[in-house]
């Protein structure tokens, strides 16, 4: 396997997440701005200080990005194309970045895509950022509040432009990779966390007034939620499922898509794809509170080993859904398996390694791992010790159902808080406007 150490620098923010065509079969091409190449089939998860990936596994990131310019080549339209490690990353080892940012003017964004960026993510906080900071919304914004548009109307005018214009720029990427990469992804209201019908109607409306082909609906993995997930997918709306934090949630969310598949009727499944958001260092922030509270020697030697072990179990679940007569009778309709992301992987204890988990790559993660992290397969290296750390802890008195259901709470507050911040920063800047207060 490669390894990955000190690449030069070039900063950019990124969301990483694998762009292998994942349709049940290891032989598809990846077609991509340079030559066509088949990607290998590595299996990728940052263990430890080594990163491991699976070719059909999304690893999201929102960090700055060092780029390493190899050499040059043609976009095929005669301009020559730096290329960068990003280049390297999908056509090596079959991953493709993500940007997870999303600001005006989208532009920026065109460099971006040059230099390897294979699609976009937002969320309240990211445009939250975008339109409190920046004087590029307040002309439309002005113009949408006298016309006679409430905060909250305004505020989905302003982000449904910047999914339009992005998912244009990303829209030869979905074209060359037959719908497996290029998507821009937003979400729906997380004040319906909790509201299953308002979840699928706020998903239609915004599939169809964005009406991009290579949108994501973003809906999160909340009870209420699982049976909006399968109905959203049964309409042929792509979605990406996020706050997913315990392995018997996880198998739900996956069970929506596939019976989402199986009810939509579709004979061509191909256009219908997903990605499943499982949350890894907020597990161990949780359970190393619980094992320091019981205070025993083998409690304490379990510290930071709670979220690894569990993410290793997801894959394995992942693994096993995505395989035999069920899985297969949906591929052979063209059905795409739902891409795990490993999502909330910047080390929350400065007492681990900086690389511990390394896949949602913040600033200080994706520096070590640049610096002295290294490219290994080892995600399902060790299934049975996983599983050994896994019951270890539920021996000890961790609820892994309560932890889940803890973290799903505090995960949803906190996107609704977000979201509440950016209307009440909107609000505000429309008094500096001087505008009507609506």
């Amino acid at each position: 396997m490669a390894s990955i150490s000190k690449l030069s620098t070039s900063a950019f923010t990124q969301s990483a997440t694998s762009s292998r065509l994942s349709n049940g079969s290891s032989q598809q091409p990846i077609r991509c701005f340079g030559p066509i190449k088949r990607a290998a089939a590595f299996d990728h998860l940052l263990f430890s200080s080594k990163l491991s990936v699976r070719s059909h596994l999304p690893i999201k990131a929102s960090m700055k990005l060092l780029i390493s310019v190899r050499c040059s080549m043609n976009d095929g339209n005669g301009r020559s194309v730096k290329k960068t490690t990003l280049h390297d990353l999908y056509e090596k080892e079959g991953q493709s970045p993500w940007y997870d940012n999303l600001c005006r003017p989208v532009t920026d964004l065109i460099p971006l895509i040059e230099s390897g960026v294979r699609g976009v993510t937002s969320n309240p906080a990211i445009f939250q950022k975008a339109i409190s900071t920046s004087s590029a919304y307040n002309d439309q914004f002005r113009e949408l509040v006298q016309s006679g548009k409430d905060i909250e109307s305004a505020y989905w005018e302003l982000v449904v432009k910047d999914i339009q214009d992005a998912c244009k720029l990303f829209e030869p990427i979905y074209d060359q990779t037959d719908a497996g990469d290029g998507y821009v992804s937003v979400e729906v209201s997380p004040r319906l966390a909790d509201d299953t019908v308002n979840t699928i109607e706020a998903a239609k409306w915004l599939h169809q007034w964005v009406d991009r082909p290579n949108v994501y609906i973003k809906i999160p993995a909340t009870a209420a939620c699982i049976p909006s997930i399968k109905e959203v997918i049964a309409q042929g709306i792509s979605v990406n499922v996020t706050l997913i934090f315990s392995l018997a949630r996880y198998e739900s969310v996956i069970d929506a898509y596939l019976d989402g598949l199986e009810a939509s009727g579709l004979s061509d499944l191909s256009r219908v794809t997903s990605v499943a958001s499982f949350f890894v260092s907020r597990v161990d922030t949780l359970v190393d509170k619980v094992l320091e509270k019981i205070g025993t020697p083998e409690a304490l030697d379990l510290r930071g080993k709670a979220a690894n072990a569990q993410a290793a179990l997801a894959y394995d679940l992942y693994q096993k859904k995505f395989s035999g007569p069920r899985w297969e009778a949906l591929v052979k309709k063209g059905a795409k398996k739902q891409r795990l992301l490993w999502a909330s992987t910047s080390v929350k204890n400065p007492a681990y390694p900086d690389t511990l988990y390394v896949s949602t790559m913040p600033d200080q993660a994706l520096q070590a791992f640049i610096d002295h992290g290294s490219v290994a397969r080892t995600i399902d290296s060790n299934i049975p010790e996983a599983k050994g750390i896994y019951s270890a802890l539920e021996k000890l008195g961790v609820d892994w159902s309560e932890v889940g259901a803890q973290l799903e709470l505090e995960g949803v507050e906190s996107f609704k808080k977000s979201f509440d911040s950016l209307l009440d920063s909107l609000q505000e800047k429309a008094n500096s406007l001087k505008l009507v207060s609506l």
